[in-house]
């Protein structure tokens, strides 16, 4: 409905066609088998059920990214954008963040088992109950069916909020501004990493991951000496966008919540900050 003919295109290209079995089939799976993941066990399922946690990771997470990098390269290999195609990258994306905290927890219990000397492919299959562990929840965090629940350790910053409007911009910019050809790969491509980096980098045990938009910053204020010397409104807005990427990805943005011994890579404490705001 936004782009014209632009899902016929995708659907029925070659490259949708190179793929060896129904993408859509394999869509429909993927997702049912990460509904069926999410709803499985409880909130104590990072060490009662490592397993399940770990596939509903890897579905989520490597695999919804793999997902969300192909329909970014639509432009460039197909010439077009897909409306639900964007649509369902948009559903993946704002799954990465959630999940991710518990991951973590996970992977912190496996290697605390591995620590005791126990065995890790048991822990892995089996759970556990880790040294001094309780179920009984913090002050405010008990247990809870909200919505609101499945927000805790994402936490919006506003320097990433605003590196994901310029991303937006960006995957705009060639449709307003009216560039053509390498121009505005690069922008529909960069534009929507951007975004998928800023908002993964919304969870708190992936706050370090805004780095890498400075990376996605410095290559917008080189490419338009890189493709030409001809400064054009798309030039000078691919350089301010880059100047302001680079310089967003240095906030930190509040981190209030503790992950044990991950704390450290959490906030950062020697690159990117003056110090952790910790909640008592």
């Amino acid at each position: 409905p936004f782009f014209g003919g632009g899902t016929v295109r995708v659907l029925t290209s070659d490259v949708s066609k190179a793929w060896p079995i129904s993408d859509a089939g394999l869509g429909a799976v993927t997702y049912l088998l990460e509904t069926l993941s999410g709803l499985m066990g409880d909130e104590r399922r990072w060490r009662t059920m490592p397993w399940m946690v770990a596939m509903f990771g890897l579905i989520v997470g490597p695999l919804g990214v793999a997902s969300i990098v192909l329909i970014i390269l639509q432009p460039l290999s197909v010439g077009s954008w897909c409306t639900f195609c964007l649509a369902s990258a948009a559903a993946m994306l704002a799954m990465i963040p959630l999940m991710l905290d518990e991951v973590v927890a996970m992977l912190q219990f496996l290697a605390g088992e591995r620590r005791r000397g126990k065995s890790i492919w048991h822990a892995f299959w089996f759970g556990g109950t880790p040294e001094g562990a309780h179920d009984e929840a913090p002050p405010g965090r008990e247990p809870s069916w909200r919505p609101g629940a499945m927000f805790w350790g994402v936490r919006p910053a506003w320097a990433l909020a605003a590196a994901a409007i310029i991303g937006a911009w960006l995957m705009l910019a060639p449709f307003v501004l009216g560039s053509a050809g390498a121009v505005a790969d690069s922008d529909h491509v960069v534009g929507a990493l951007v975004i998928v980096v800023a908002i993964i980098a919304m969870a708190e045990v992936m706050r370090p991951l805004r780095v890498l938009n400075t990376a996605f910053g410095l290559w917008l204020v080189l490419a338009p000496f890189a493709f030409s010397w001809h400064f054009t409104k798309a030039s000078v807005s691919d350089v301010l966008a880059g100047v302001a990427i680079v310089v967003l990805s240095f906030p930190r943005g509040r981190v209030v919540e503790h992950y044990g011994t991950y704390d450290p890579f959490t906030f950062v404490r020697r690159f990117f900050t003056r110090g952790a705001r910790r909640a008592m």
